[in-house]
């Protein structure tokens, strides 16, 4: 399709003259045209492979949808200047649109990323999952609180397809009907899949009260509305078994639907199928798919054992218990008790086979252990980076590692450099191929040609890249001001830590640090360059010690923000409801990336990611991926602190670690953490919420703040000191942008599909 075919079609999805159209008719129109093109490019079932992959993930983290299509299927140039030519901007077209409630953090992204590279890749995988009504919440700031509001995003007309799919699903005491709706996922140049949400038509979205609260009992119609319900209470932790099988029982027919259409006897399903388990969430795709296949094909308990266990993959996020699923079996027994002869079953065999408790489906205190079942009865199980797949097989899941060896692999994360290049930061892509050409949209190892002497020693260059730098800064600032009312200063440095609020991912060693900053300028002691430092991070509706960590930095921010005398040279920034749509401002506008978990915990990490391909240089701990940036890039292009994830593994299991100590002999952090509850911050903020912050850091600190403070003040005084050499700075952006095309999400699909999947 050419320009003047493209805006003869605009036009015509308008009905009117392209420059007489209102920004809502543009969008509606624009989002039917991509829905057109891009069903020209979805393959009928059975087609073309005959083996076809289902990603089932509680969590796809889409973001707003129209440009990525527009680029995927190479219209977005055109799009944009036709809407130009006619008066019209598409920036501002694509405000428009909401963002798909749809995930919460690094889980939810790399799903959708990995959705894309299936689809760029040309492979058949669709996912699977949940259409939730208001996702996980929207944030909202009050009295320096977090507040949680419902974020609703279905609209008319919608990416949403309404399909004919409907399945009965069964509960112990009614059955609910579901309905699947499909959102294609456009491939770079390629094909389309789709991500297929499962929902029920009795939803009731007037449930939701007061915030985000409602009765958490009536599953037939709170069942969709929200990703994450509340789990503080048996209510909210029973609503999580009600979802998660419902997402299951659907996908498990559906799946044994397209295999039967393309020809299979189900005997033979795994010619036809591979699962892959997006974490635990998803787990009870195995007791469901055995006994759909006992109870309504007519197989033998052995045998739909076996062929289940021959088409289930399963990807590991994280080392942290409280993440690695266990549930009550009286929750099944309540929700889902055709499950528990299936899970017993299970659970005697690998019984009968080891004598080792720790490996057992269900334990002593009947509760079965999700993960355990995923890696007995998958045939593949994978971490997402080299140092966490290290720590699963050495720690974890040691005791599983020594019986299936040749199960575990590393797959270490990528990201999509469609979004978050071409989209994200037009500027630096359309530089980048000025210098080394277009190959490495599609093969992003071509980026290692930006570490040739001749770009990283070329004064012009560099220079170049410095204005990209500041044009994008400038952009957010001006976005910051007109959409969120805050105000920052876009010559400044910008420090930017933004992900999910926890304590291992230590925001709150952050704090202390600006504490201790805003402390040194009060004093005279003043930055060569101002910073601006932007958090961005949602907390658990019931993690307390989380809202309690967001609260101080909103607190600090309000107090820096009233102080004439630091706010020129240092201002904290703490943006609401942070989402795709503001990571695609942020992370271009990046200076400093803070990649700060404690060794050991992160599992890898995208954001780090997003932001060195972006030309950010990192602030991190050996942790997650952060540790294969770090050998890509070399030490003088990383700023690397803490200390190691073994030391801090013998730490836990010695318990040696005793925070006070730190406290007590470092007048630094003592200053720092008296701050806390000092009159200012009091002032400020909320006492109770003030002093749980203080009392958890003095008398628990479980994700060790303490021991690597001092090293990170180190390493990030460092960083700003460096800095004021541009050009020095500029060469460090540069090999990072180089070194970035190995976290490519087509690299990492093309890994899963060698070694786990094996699609034709």
């Amino acid at each position: 399709m050419n320009q003047k075919q493209l805006e003869q079609k605009l036009t015509s999805l308008c009905h009117k003259d392209l420059r007489s159209c209102q920004n809502a008719e543009l969008y509606h129109a624009l989002l039917k045209l991509t829905q057109e093109l891009a069903q020209e490019k979805e393959h009928p079932l059975g087609a073309d492979h005959k083996k076809k992959l289902y990603y089932i993930s509680a969590e796809f983290l889409i973001g707003k949808l129209l440009s990525n299509n527009l680029i995927n299927l190479g219209i977005y140039s055109d799009v944009k200047e036709i809407l130009e030519q006619t008066g019209h901007n598409l920036s501002a077209v694509e405000e428009l649109e909401p963002e798909p409630s749809l995930g919460n953090g690094g889980l939810g992204r790399l799903a959708a990323c990995f959705l894309d590279s299936i689809a760029t890749l040309g492979l058949k995988g669709d996912g699977v999952g949940l259409n939730y009504h208001f996702g996980l919440f929207r944030q909202k700031f009050s009295h320096n609180l977090q507040q949680e509001m419902p974020d609703p995003w279905l609209e008319n007309p919608s990416w949403l397809k309404k399909t004919d799919v409907t399945y009965e699903i069964p509960y112990r005491n009614f059955t609910l009907t579901s309905r699947m709706y499909d959102v294609q996922v456009t491939g770079y140049h390629n094909r389309t899949n789709a991500l297929h949400l499962f929902d029920v038509e009795t939803v009731n979205e007037s449930l939701v009260e007061d915030g985000i609260s409602f009765d958490k009992t009536d599953i037939k119609e709170n069942l969709t509305l929200f990703l994450y319900p509340d789990d503080s209470d048996r209510a909210g932790r029973i609503l999580r078994i009600y979802q998660q099988y419902f997402m299951c029982a659907n996908a498990a027919r559906l799946i044994l639907d397209e295999a039967q259409a393309k020809g299979s006897d189900l005997h033979d399903l795994a010619d036809y199928a591979v699962i892959q388990i997006n974490d635990t969430h998803p787990s009870m795709i195995i007791p469901e798919l055995i006994r759909l296949l006992t109870t309504e094909h007519g197989f033998e308990m052995d045998e739909a054992i076996e062929i289940v266990s021959r088409i289930c993959a399963y990807t590991n996020h994280t080392i942290l218990a409280e993440a690695l699923e266990t549930w009550p079996i009286e929750f099944f027994k309540e929700a889902v008790p055709q499950l528990i002869p299936i899970m017993e079953i299970l659970d005697d065999k690998v019984r009968r086979k080891y004598d080792d408790p720790s490996v057992y489906l269900i334990d002593r205190e009947d509760r079965v252990h999700m993960a355990h079942m995923d890696i007995h009865y998958g045939f593949s199980v994978n971490g997402v980076a080299a140092l966490h797949t290290e720590i699963l097989k050495e720690d974890t899941l040691h005791n599983f590692y020594r019986l299936y060896p040749e199960k575990f692999n590393n797959k270490t994360n990528g990201i999509t450099f469609r979004r978050w290049l071409l989209y994200s930061n037009p500027e630096l892509s359309d530089f980048i191929s000025s210098l080394i050409g277009e190959g490495w949209k599609m093969n992003a190892d071509e980026l290692q040609k930006l570490s040739d002497p001749k770009f990283s020693q070329n004064a012009k260059v560099l220079y170049r890249l410095l204005s990209i730098k500041d044009q994008k800064k400038n952009q957010l600032a001006r976005y910051l001001k007109e959409y969120k009312e805050i105000d920052i200063n876009p010559e400044s440095i910008f420090d930017i830590q933004v992900k999910r609020l926890h304590e291992y991912k230590r925001q709150q060693m952050n704090l202390l640090y600006l504490i201790c900053k805003y402390q040194e300028i009060q004093e005279g002691k003043l930055p060569t360059t101002p910073i601006t430092a932007i958090f961005g991070a949602k907390a658990a509706p019931a993690y307390t010690i989380a809202k309690d960590i967001i609260h101080a930095i909103l607190c600090l921010e309000q107090i820096i923000g009233s102080d004439s005398k630091v706010r020129p040279w240092l201002n904290v920034v703490m943006v609401p409801n942070y989402n795709v749509t503001l990571a695609e401002k942020l992370i271009p506008a990046c200076d400093l990336s803070e990649q700060i978990s404690l060794a050991s915990k992160e599992a890898s990490g995208t954001g780090n990611m997003k932001f060195m391909l972006n030309g950010a240089v990192t602030l991190g701990t050996e942790d997650g991926a952060n540790v294969e940036i770090h050998q890509l890039v070399g030490d003088s292009n990383i700023y690397i602190f803490g200390d190691s994830s073994q030391t801090v593994i013998d730490r836990y299991r010695e318990g040696s670690y005793r925070s006070r100590d730190y406290y007590e002999k470092d007048p630094i952090i003592r200053r720092a953490v008296d701050f806390i509850t000092g009159p200012q911050m009091m002032a400020a903020g909320n006492s109770e919420s003030l002093k749980r912050l203080s009392d958890e850091l003095l008398n628990k600190d479980w994700f060790m703040t303490f021991p690597d403070f001092q090293s990170y003040l180190k390493a990030k005084e460092q960083a700003f000191r460096d800095y004021e050499n541009r050009t020095a700075w500029a060469q460090k952006m540069l090999i990072n942008i180089s070194q970035a095309g190995y976290f490519s999400s087509d690299r990492t699909i093309r890994e899963y599909n060698r070694d786990i999947w094996k699609l034709s």
